[in-house]
């Protein structure tokens, strides 16, 4: 689950309500010498230094000059993030590479990682687009399309032996199938934008629900599974929606929105969180299955990463240099807890343990941070 953001409701009905924005101006001064969008957060202000630019690989250069932790999220009028980057600490600076269509949008800060945030409208420009398209990177988008795809195809006769077992009241066959059926979402995260309103339907945690929004997914079933050791007619309604929206998932992916920066942006996103939420055991908290999303989430953000990487050793031998060690440091570490054909359970990995792991998703996440930047040259 990609944690801390906006449900599509909440996207949306922030952008229908937002005639005049708050607290949130263009910058009388802020002009970039490099064609950059210049973002000064505070804890009560969103600065965008251009309201109006070409379409295109677009750089967003974002400065915390406040006191809270904040986020900075692009949005299109359709309840879709664009692109995103959490986690910048006060004091700190972050750089965003993102590929943009013409159109209109809003740049969001989110001080305290919270709310619907500070907003500006944005305007890009059919300018950026003339550009011609780097024959390399749509065949990365191709094929991590099919990548996808595969995955999608994939969960749905993994979920259903799940639902299956859900809906006969089978506590061990459904707690057997669990962890398998959610392998093929976790691998596509690093695109879980792309689909809508599909990841807060089936992989939100309670903790992450929005205001008046139900609890669905595979979680409100994990705590069923493990914690009240026990399957309700609810449960069994919630399964046959489990399998409805994922579905819906594996139609949306054909026509998904997926560039190669969003490839990248995403993975280094995923990484994050793993680095900063997961490693904690809060994301599979009954069930203790953590190690197989984290082998999932790795596995698919290597993917994003080997498909561009041609472009990438092109433009920043160094920085794949790098990337290859990584994530080959990574995998090692993830495979010190390997059980047999799958994980130990996550409760019996030690604080000493999780952070050695966490140090080692962290020593990747950084360096692939510069991964979308090395593709858009």
């Amino acid at each position: 689950m990609r944690v801390l953001r906006s449900s599509a409701v909440t996207a949306v009905a922030a952008v229908a309500a937002l005639t005049a924005v708050s607290g949130c101006a263009e910058k009388s001064d802020g002009k970039s010498t490099d064609g950059a969008v210049n973002v000064a957060a505070s804890d009560d202000k969103c600065e965008v230094s251009k309201t109006s630019f070409p379409a295109g690989h677009v750089k967003i250069n974002v400065e915390n000059k406040g006191s809270k932790v904040t986020e900075v999220y692009v949005y299109a009028p359709d309840d879709r993030i664009v692109t995103e980057r959490e986690n910048i600490g006060p004091g700190t600076k972050a750089e965003i590479t993102a590929t943009i269509k013409a159109g209109s949008y809003e740049i969001a800060c989110k001080p305290g990682m919270k709310g619907d945030g500070i907003r500006q409208k944005i305007t890009v420009t059919g300018g950026g687009e003339a550009k011609k398209s780097d024959p390399a990177l749509d065949k990365a988008v191709a094929e991590y399309r099919k990548y996808v795809q595969q995955q999608a195809d994939e969960t749905i006769p993994a979920a259903q032996k799940f639902v299956d077992a859900v809906k006969k009241g089978d506590l061990d066959e459904a707690k057997k199938n669990y962890a398998p059926s959610r392998t093929g979402w976790e691998r596509t995260e690093p695109v879980a934008e792309s689909f809508g309103d599909i990841d807060p339907k089936v992989d939100v945690r309670e903790d992450g629900l929005e205001k008046d929004q139900k609890w669905t997914g595979w979680h409100k079933l994990e705590k069923s599974l493990w914690d009240a050791k026990a399957i309700t007619d609810e449960d069994k309604t919630l399964a046959d929606q489990l399998m409805k929206d994922l579905e819906d998932w594996r139609k949306r992916v054909g026509t998904a929105e997926i560039t190669p920066t969003s490839m990248a942006n995403g993975a280094k996103e995923l990484l994050d969180e793993v680095y900063r939420n997961k490693i904690t055991g809060e994301e599979e908290r009954y069930s203790h299955t953590d190690l197989v999303d984290f082998e999932a989430n790795v596995d698919g953000a290597e993917k994003a990463y080997e498909l561009l990487k041609p472009v990438a050793a092109k433009n920043d031998a160094e920085l794949v240099k790098t990337l290859d060690a990584q994530f080959a440091a990574v995998k090692k570490a993830l495979g010190d807890y390997r059980d047999g054909d799958g994980f130990k359970s996550y409760d019996s990995v030690g604080k000493d343990d999780r952070k050695k792991l966490s140090d080692a998703v962290n020593a990747l996440s950084e360096p692939l941070s510069k991964l979308a930047a090395a593709v858009a040259k």
